[in-house]
């Protein structure tokens, strides 16, 4: 194993940003690992961590095959995990919506200037990624549909879900979609949880890495077969929405089969505890996506679902 150094920012008042990385195996750029982007991603970084532990393990043991590289990038915003604050905490930007960067720009755009100049070049990258909404998603890899992608290569993962999201222009800064265009085949990997420990979630995720690594020939490990990845586009999930703002109680949790008409949710008035309002399924299906927020505004997304699908 060998650490480097990324990735300096001098500070006045405290202690320098720095960006670290973790090399394992040969020389050849095979795979990249990006952890925490955002102040918030506890579950993405502790995952890293165990990629370092594992991967230090298969080195030791020389069943990294041939002049295969791995290269994990624990976190890329310590500052921001620092302060428990999702975004950049001086101007509340995204690191993530700021790729390839700009090293003449502000901060975030140097930062991330400096990280991708690093990172790119590999064969295989994966980011591990949280989702905009907080909620409990069903472990899956996501992918860009740029016309560079391989959804087969995804489905080596062995996920329950491998899913295809047609970019929009907001998803040409991200990270995911510049390593393509640079020729990386990228993917997205996403846990159940994002600001808490979710050990079970991190041993999943683990081991889907250490599966794709295995059947491309680049470890030797012997893991599990894990899912036959079921490929879903993103814009073919069914959206369920709260009708009335109140406490949200869930009926049913993520990755579980629904029939439609079926209740998935209580909307309660705080006040007099009584039901005002009941989310249901618009039809049969697996629950992709759940909220976990214990309050719920008008209109506002509850549960995303896998339609016509049973488990």
């Amino acid at each position: 194993m060998r650490e480097e150094l990324l990735y300096r920012m001098e500070s006045a008042y405290r202690e320098d940003f720095e960006i670290k990385a973790f090399h394992f195996g040969g020389t050849e750029k095979t795979l990249c690992i990006v952890g925490s982007l955002r102040g918030n991603e506890i579950q993405q970084l502790y995952i890293a961590g165990c990629l370092v532990k594992r991967f230090r393990k298969l080195e030791e043991e020389g069943r990294i095959c041939r002049k295969h590289g791995l290269t994990v990038v624990p976190c890329g915003n310590p500052y921001s995990l620092n302060v428990r604050k999702r975004f950049w905490a001086m101007d509340n930007s995204d690191i993530n919506r700021m790729f390839p960067g700009y090293d003449k720009g502000e901060t975030t755009q140097r930062i991330a200037a400096g990280l991708f100049n690093k990172i790119q070049g590999y064969k295989y990258g994966v980011q591990l990624s949280s989702f905009y909404l907080p909620g409990d998603f069903v472990p899956h890899v996501r992918m860009m549909r740029t016309d560079y992608q391989d959804i087969g290569l995804a489905q080596l993962f062995g996920l329950p879900f491998a899913v295809l999201r047609k970019p929009i222009p907001f998803d040409t800064t991200t990270l995911n979609f510049n390593w393509q265009v640079w020729d990386t085949k990228a993917f997205s990997l996403y846990s159940r949880s994002t600001d808490r420990i979710d050990p079970q979630g991190a041993e999943l995720a683990v081991s889907a890495v250490c599966r794709f690594l295995a059947r491309m020939n680049v470890i030797t490990d012997n893991v599990y077969g894990g899912y036959e990845s079921t490929v879903l586009l993103e814009e073919e999930l069914l959206t369920v929405k709260s009708q009335a703002s109140g406490l949200f109680v869930p009926l049913v949790s993520s990755f579980t089969s629904v029939e439609k008409g079926q209740p998935l949710a209580n909307i309660i008035d705080p006040l007099s505890g009584e039901i005002i309002s009941q989310a249901v399924s618009p039809d049969v299906g697996i629950i992709f996506f759940a909220k976990d927020d214990s309050l719920v505004m008008e209109n506002e997304i509850l549960f995303k679902i896998v339609g016509k699908l049973h488990k």
